[in-house]
């Protein structure tokens, strides 16, 4: 379900919180599955994940196509507390879009961030992306791409929180000190006018425009932040660094989930006439 205050704070603000939209009992289970993976290093492989950073390696460790780990993260392809809201803000049912399912993830990973580890500011309206376009026409919203981002640890101030500019991603212009905070090797969005930090309890989600300027402060604390990162945009999309579902997933998934995580099936190119 997609409410009047929804489409009105999204439109305003570029993101939502969406308070407890995970039960305990699955932040427990998505939990479990992520410590039963072993330690990996970037650029290693278990089964179908990959290990991964950003290239500057102080953002955190990321665990590229986590829907792979288990059932608890296929759930999250078409959870209930985001889909509705998913196929709102990208749009495309009841157009072309829609024969092939409005919705493509595109990138999806678990996050651990360590003490000393934070992101950058990135994205933002000024200069404008495809991808993280933020478009409302003809009585319907129409954005590059939405992400999810749930907390599966509590994070509070020290931990490393998401931080977003609220607006940025209607923003006709660069913000002045962007480049003081600008992804990059040791960088943070603390201290940036304009910028908020959104706390979190673990079971909580935030949805958010990519094309919202945003990042995180720096974990201090002991211990390890972690987070999920689902990213949706149409289904016309492409996947951000090439991977590709394996066909143990397809397989298992129920047909709506594999119609977003694969929307487009290759046809089979197999002579049939002589020449």
């Amino acid at each position: 379900m997609v409410s009047d205050l929804d489409i009105y704070l999204f439109d305003l603000r570029g993101y939502l919180v969406l308070k407890q939209a995970l039960t305990p009992g699955e932040v427990a289970d998505l939990n479990a599955c992520l410590d039963a993976i072993p330690p990996l290093k970037p650029g290693e492989w278990y089964g179908h994940i990959h290990a991964h950073h950003y290239g500057d390696g102080t953002s955190g460790l990321n665990l590229q196509q986590i829907y792979e780990a288990g059932e608890p993260f296929e759930k999250l392809i078409d959870h209930p507390a985001w889909i509705d809201k998913m196929k709102y803000f990208v749009g495309g049912e009841g157009t072309f879009d829609f024969h092939h399912g409005p919705l493509f993830i595109d990138e999806n990973f678990a996050n651990f961030r360590q003490p000393g580890e934070a992101i950058g500011l990135h994205s933002g309206g000024h200069p404008p992306t495809l991808r993280g376009q933020f478009r409302y026409h003809g009585g319907r919203f129409l954005c590059g791409q939405v992400n999810i981002l749930a907390a599966l640890t509590d994070i509070g101030p020290g931990d490393g929180g998401t931080m977003l500019i609220p607006g940025s991603h209607k923003s006709n212009f660069k913000h002045p000190h962007y480049d003081r905070h600008r992804m990059g090797k040791g960088s943070s969005v603390e201290g940036l006018e304009g910028a908020v930090q959104v706390p979190m309890a673990a079971g909580d989600v935030l949805l958010f425009l990519d094309g919202i300027s945003h990042g995180s402060a720096k974990r201090v604390n002991p211990g390890a932040r972690r987070t999920v990162v689902y990213r949706y945009g149409p289904s016309w999309g492409n996947f951000r660094h090439g991977y590709q579902p394996s066909p143990e997933l397809l397989e298992r998934l129920t047909p709506q989930r594999r119609q977003i995580v694969q929307p487009q099936r290759l046809l089979p190119r197999e002579p049939n006439l002589k020449e």
